[in-house]
């Protein structure tokens, strides 16, 4: 973990080790992936099993096998309460099903062949249509060509690890995405109020994702930003995941400390961060200066988690700084415009003048000659 002060000569360097995590790892990763998407596109459901079965662990012999049946739906629903659903299959399908989305096509990775009910369940509850135990890189390609047994999709949405990110990026435009999603992050602006024991809490929530995870305090009091330090030590001790939550922490985890909440909130606009803690006496008065940010939570008794969970609106948000440019994933991610435009023959002659006007300006000869065409017909009759 890194102790900064945002006054500190060298802080853009000690800061840049963050910012940059997984850049290296990502270049060597591009290179598997795009050799993945290229077997997939030509191999098909070959490739697809092949690498399936050599990822996950598993012997079956024709992806048809891969697709989840009913009665396995059907036991998943007799083997849990229903009181707890894995979180991602909602927060993708149910907006997908309020757009109107008439077939949801759900991948998951099975490693060993087990598959968590829970899963299962929330699929069916959301309205997901169809499932293949399918994961990775492999699972993006197929979804995004299509192969004899899986269907070609028009978007690919949800997290997943650095080669399906990175699989998504190489495959967008010939399928929609919804974001490029990077490791978690959290970032909580602090001005030395609240408790030590819930913020370090909080950073530990994501840290605990994987060791790429970033998490960091911007406090405007040292001391305040001390003890949150000393208080994600002791709880790191306590976790079940305290080597991925650690290395995390050591790793990509800071305090910064500010001189006011200003420098806090221009220093938050810039990282554009994933989660957005405000943890301070009155959120409400700063949160209209906050520009960039996936989701931003209000308060001392916001808890991050509370949104990934329970309150929504939807946890798949841009990561690494695309909150500059991206937006939450939503209903609109499943929803697209077309541009309707109708000239009645007077409507046209009004304004038909101006448009071969610009054509023109353009050197564009056929366009202005298609408008004018009609004028000197129109004119004529």
């Amino acid at each position: 973990m890194q102790f900064l002060d945002i006054h500190d000569k060298d802080f853009g360097k000690q800061f840049a080790t963050i910012l940059a995590r997984g850049e290296e790892t990502g270049r060597e990763v591009e290179q598997v992936v795009t050799g993945i998407i290229a077997a997939v596109r030509q191999q098909g459901d070959a490739a697809v099993l092949e690498y399936t079965n050599r990822f996950d662990r598993l012997t079956a012999a024709t992806v048809a096998e891969l697709q989840v049946t009913d009665d396995e739906i059907d036991y998943a629903f007799a083997r849990v309460s229903s009181a707890s659903y894995p979180s991602s299959v909602i927060m993708n399908a149910v907006p997908a099903k309020v757009a109107g989305v008439p077939e949801v096509i759900m991948v998951a990775p099975t490693p060993d062949g087990e598959i968590n009910p829970h899963v299962l369940v929330a699929a069916r509850l959301s309205g997901v249509d169809r499932i293949f135990r399918i994961g990775g890189a492999q699972a993006v390609a197929a979804l995004a060509y299509g192969t004899a047994t899986i269907p070609k999709v028009d978007k690919v949405t949800g997290p997943g690890n650095i080669f399906v990110a990175t699989a998504k990026k190489l495959v967008f435009g010939q399928v929609g995405i919804d974001m490029i999603a990077g490791p978690s992050e959290i970032l909580i602006i602090n001005d030395g109020s609240g408790t030590p024991v819930h913020l370090a809490a909080d950073l530990l929530s994501q840290a605990e994702h994987d060791e790429l995870a970033s998490s960091i305090l911007i406090t405007t009091d040292r001391a305040f930003g001390e003890r949150v330090a000393a208080e994600v030590e002791r709880q790191l001790a306590e976790l079940k995941r305290e080597s991925i939550a650690r290395k995390s922490w050591e790793t990509y985890g800071a305090v910064i400390v500010a001189g006011n909440l200003d420098e806090a909130i221009e220093f938050s606009n810039r990282i554009a961060p994933e989660h957005l803690e405000l943890a301070v006496a009155d959120p409400f008065a700063i949160l209209p200066l906050i520009k960039n940010a996936g989701a931003i939570f209000l308060g001392h008794f916001t808890p991050e988690a509370a949104g990934d969970y329970l309150a929504g609106p939807n946890h798949t948000l841009p990561t690494g700084g695309t909150a500059r440019f991206f937006s939450p994933l939503s209903v609109d991610d499943f929803i697209k415009k077309s541009s309707i435009v109708y000239f009645s023959r007077d409507g046209l002659n009004r304004l038909g003048r101006e448009i071969v006007r610009i054509a023109e300006l353009e050197g564009l000869e056929a366009h202005g000659r298609s408008v004018s065409i009609r004028l000197d017909s129109s004119e004529g009759q």
